[in-house]
């Protein structure tokens, strides 16, 4: 399992290897819909952002992971990001997160198809075995989207994170295996109306 920077492309959306050119847009989808005040999730300040590139950036050297922007192609305007991380080669296993979109550009289908691009390169080109998805317990419209999606709730982890804020987080851990994933797919196309 290799991760490249390679251009996911779609009806909907472009994903795009994080860079530079990216971060006064994504610092505008994080101004605009004031996303660092989510208490659920982790989302830089985009006084943060640096940090958050750094660690984009070093995930992919060490060849865990590749940070995308998401492109919503109808507007040409960046929507937001995600990234696979945390990728083990030798179980053949890669998580998928980071994943935050501007206010509207949710309940749109730009996240439903961002996650079938990410999924189809997962399972058919890095030859996956299981995708994880973990959220914060206390994120239901995140838990609720994945299981939309088809992932399947593997089960809570507790005390798994300390938040910016100092709350003890327990996480929710989803995943999609490779002999679930023609299901998925099929129920992920449906969703766009494929």
């Amino acid at each position: 399992m290799k991760f490249e920077k390679i251009v996911l492309e779609g009806e909907h959306v472009r994903l795009e290897p994080l860079s530079q050119q990216h971060k006064d847009g994504l610092c505008q989808v994080i101004t605009e819909s004031e996303l660092w005040k989510i208490f659920v999730t982790t989302i830089p300040h985009p006084c943060e952002i640096d940090a958050f590139y750094d660690e984009a950036r070093c995930t992919f050297d060490n060849n865990e992971g590749l940070a995308f922007a998401i492109i919503d192609k109808k507007s040409g305007q960046i929507a937001g990001t995600t990234r696979f991380y945390n990728g083990v080669a030798q179980h053949k296993r890669v998580e998928i997160g980071y994943t935050f979109l501007g206010t509207k550009f949710q309940k749109t289908p730009v996240n439903t198809e961002t996650k079938l691009l990410l999924l189809t390169h997962a399972f058919e080109v890095l030859q996956t075995i299981r995708v994880e998805f973990v959220a914060d317990y206390f994120n239901t419209v995140s838990r609720n989207a994945l299981l939309r999606l088809g992932a399947k709730q593997d089960g809570v982890i507790r005390n798994h994170a300390i938040m910016p804020n100092g709350r003890i987080r327990d996480s929710v851990l989803f995943s999609i295996l490779s002999n679930e994933w023609q299901g998925v797919k099929e129920n992920l196309n449906y969703r766009l109306g494929r």
